[in-house]
């Protein structure tokens, strides 16, 4: 990837001496830990983003099947659970035979 863009920042001096210290022990050119440091933040950004998204389809589909009656109240899952949950134990005899 061509490189034609300059950024400029303002920051420390105690901050950048130290940066610079680091990318030289680590034989890294300050400039590429940078650009992974901002391809990783771009990264992150974009995949939280999409999540949000996400989220928001998934609320505004329960929300439309709240509206058209297509759900259930936390009593009615919970009354179907206790009563599979009742049932269960006389499933799993019938099975060992």
């Amino acid at each position: 990837m061509t490189k034609e863009a300059v950024f400029t920042m303002k920051i420390e001096s105690e901050l950048r001496d130290k940066f610079m210290a680091e990318a030289a022990a680590a034989h890294r050119p300050a400039s590429q830990i940078v650009r992974e440091f901002m391809r990783e933040f771009v990264q992150r950004q974009t995949e939280a983003r999409e999540y949000d998204a996400f989220l928001l389809r998934k609320v505004e589909a329960a929300r439309t099947d709240m509206q058209a009656g297509r759900s259930s109240s936390n009593d009615e899952v919970e009354a179907e659970f206790a009563r599979r949950r009742t049932e269960l134990p006389g499933k799993a005899g019938a099975n060992k035979r």
